[in-house]
């Protein structure tokens, strides 16, 4: 379970998290839709310890993320608009940076094993600079998964991929979606969204305005409600 109770966070003078409340049952894939400024991606980046909220609380697995950053942070996988990867180092070393930095055991065959599930085992010798945008989130994905997180944060995946890597992120969705695992991933892809959901969250300045269940969600109207002021839900 990932629990947010009366979450402020502003920057200067704008507040960007007023009071928000959400909770996230484990097993699910829960989206995150909204416009721009409505708190999305910093909602994400507190989640993943990466910013810290002005006042509020944030459980996850029964985890004090405002006060255990560093637990928190063994127990999940982070894929954000930059990539986070070492531009000057291969694909392949990256990875193997990274595994070390999560103690992963013998990381060559999980990394081939990722490698080849992103379709990027091809490039392990490419130095990152040098791959799309589109192949650098491919390989972000698999970092995102090398120490097999209980929860993953995805902020906008789908940005920059093409059919293929998209349907190959829709399929780590559905796989890594399990009891004890979580995944919470905010996108502007409205069909991409309820597609991979088991529930949707609608965010307008700041504060959950809609939660309900993907299945219950009409994507017309929610076409609809988006082409007005998220206030008006």
């Amino acid at each position: 379970m990932i629990e947010v109770k009366k979450l402020v966070k502003s920057f200067g003078p704008t507040g960007v998290l007023r009071g928000l409340d959400l909770s996230a049952p484990s097993g699910e894939a829960l989206v995150l839709l909204g416009p721009n400024g409505a708190g999305k991606t910093t909602l994400l980046r507190i989640l993943a310890t990466l910013t810290r909220p002005d006042s509020g609380t944030v459980t996850m697995h029964g985890i004090d993320a405002t006060k255990s950053g560093e637990l928190v942070r063994q127990n999940i996988g982070v894929v954000m608009h930059s990539a986070m990867l070492y531009g000057d180092l291969t694909v392949g070393e990256n990875l193997n940076f990274f595994a070390r930095m999560f103690g992963v055991p013998e990381p060559k065959n999980h990394i081939n094993d990722l490698l080849q599930r992103v379709e990027m085992d091809h490039r392990a010798e490419s130095r990152v600079r040098l791959l799309s945008h589109g192949q650098q989130k491919r390989v972000a994905l698999a970092r995102a998964l090398l120490h097999s997180p209980r929860t993953l944060l995805l902020d906008e995946p789908e940005s920059g991929l093409d059919q293929r890597a998209r349907a190959i992120l829709e399929g780590i969705i559905g796989e890594f979606r399990s009891p004890g695992r979580s995944v919470i991933m905010t996108t502007h892809h409205l069909e991409l969204g309820l597609k991979v959901a088991d529930s949707i969250v609608a965010l307008d300045r700041g504060r959950v305005a809609l939660h309900e269940p993907a299945s219950a969600v009409d994507i017309a109207q929610l076409q609809a409600q988006f082409a007005e002021p998220l206030g008006a839900l």
